[in-house]
């Protein structure tokens, strides 16, 4: 990222755009070809000397187009030539930004490949699945992770969409209408750059699209949270079902030693906020004045590159830690049977349904007994001595109710439809 966003990488886009559109004058006749290869060996730059001109034009890009020429000498005056700042700035965004999201993906599939694996690998491992925070009923930690990657490839396809969306230029001049420029020296430039023409620019490329990237950026942190937070709560003193690895040497706390706080997946939470933040700057930008105004300038500067390297972090670090995750079985089934069976109850309520009762009247069978589990009582061995339960199901069938490889006979189901089983055949 830092190769795409530093200010030297994107004045080194800029000068392509330069040179693709004397490129493009060049094949229209506009410009010989001598002048041409004048202007690709010798059109350089130099931060310093940018920033002293700069003083003077109080133009970032106009301050670069001088030194460029500078440094070509006479055919120095075909850079730039009948073009406005933001055919080169909006068609070196959508560079950078195609290329940020080629980054994204990637990492993204990185972090896939490491929730895949531990759904594979847990598919079996039972835990308690919760609800408002309190039991629920069994799941498995290959199912939940099952859950996150099913999210994440819908993330990587909403930054594949955005990748599309914003990997367009625009040759079209200070309004828009090509008045000096032509839609086929547009399609020349857009062509050499690897990106599609705006259909309809006005100076500048309509923000949708790039409010749409970071909306894209906001949700896939969203998502990462999603897991950090589920992370956080996994590793409480009092769950302990998982831990984040903790280094020989590493320092949980200043003041007490015993602890081993969470956070790597702390930081994540709180990154994402940013990324959400940058959306709502970015979605401001979208209504312009007219054909434009500059409240877009000043906050690109800063929502681009930083969403971008947020995003990247924050999915990398998030596959740094599921490499290194520490997965206690023992203590998810030991938690799953804190309160005994009673997270059976609704087998018990289905069964007494299907076996004549009416809905209120079983979940009542259910409940009382849940009552009296609650004051200590086991659970299963209760429903089956309850007078209304011996007279509707045999043993066998309480059996089944109570039976965790029956309540979790579909898990397999759901990392066959996420695409997981596939992928990791086809990794393999």
């Amino acid at each position: 990222m830092n190769g795409i966003w530093a200010r030297q990488a994107k004045y080194e886009v800029w000068r392509d755009v330069e040179i693709a559109i004397v490129e493009a004058h060049c094949e229209l006749g506009a410009v010989s070809s001598g002048a041409l290869e004048s202007i690709r060996s010798n059109a350089k730059f130099d931060l310093d000397r940018c920033d002293e001109i700069e003083l003077e034009t109080r133009h970032d890009l106009m301050a670069f187009v001088r030194n460029l020429s500078e440094n070509v000498g006479e055919d120095g005056r075909y850079i730039h030539l009948g073009v406005t700042s933001y055919d080169v700035i909006d068609t070196a965004l959508g560079i950078m930004l195609r290329d940020s999201c080629d980054i994204l993906i990637a990492s993204a599939h990185a972090l896939a490949d490491q929730i895949r694996r531990l759904a594979i690998e847990n598919e079996h491992t039972v835990e308690i699945g919760r609800t408002h925070g309190i039991h629920a009923e069994p799941i498995t930690f290959g199912f939940k992770c099952a859950n996150w990657y099913a999210e994440l490839d819908r993330n990587i396809e909403r930054l594949r969409q955005a990748r599309v969306e914003v990997s367009v230029g625009k040759v079209s001049g200070a309004v828009g209408v090509h008045a000096i420029t032509s839609p086929e020296m547009e399609a020349i430039v857009c062509a050499k750059l690897g990106l599609s023409p705006d259909p309809a620019s006005t100076q500048i490329i309509n923000r949708d699209r790039h409010a749409n990237f970071l909306n894209a950026l906001a949700l896939l942190g969203a998502g990462l949270e999603r897991i950090a937070t589920e992370l956080r709560n996994l590793q409480r003193t009092e769950i302990l079902e998982v831990q984040e690895a903790f280094a020989t040497g590493q320092t949980g706390s200043s003041a007490m030693p015993h602890k081993r706080n969470p956070w790597n997946s702390e930081t994540i939470c709180g990154l994402a906020r940013l990324l959400r933040a940058n959306a709502h700057a970015m979605l401001e930008s979208v209504a312009t004045w007219h054909e434009r105004d500059l409240t877009n300038s000043s906050l690109e500067r800063i929502v681009f590159p930083d969403s971008c390297n947020l995003a990247d972090f924050m999915l990398k670090s998030l596959a740094k830690i599921l490499t290194g995750l520490q997965v206690f079985p023992e203590t998810m089934e030991r938690n799953l049977r804190i309160r005994g069976d009673l997270v059976f109850s609704e087998h018990v309520m289905i069964a007494l349904i299907h076996a004549g009762m009416t809905r209120e009247a079983a979940y009542k069978v259910a409940q009382r007994n849940a009552a009296k589990a609650w004051d200590g009582s086991d659970f299963k061995t209760i429903v089956a001595e309850d007078p209304d339960v011996k007279e509707r199901l045999t043993p066998d069938e309480v059996e089944e109710i109570f039976s965790l490889k029956h309540h979790l006979r579909n898990v397999g189901h759901t990392l066959e439809a996420v695409g997981i089983r596939q992928a990791a055949l086809a990794s393999n």
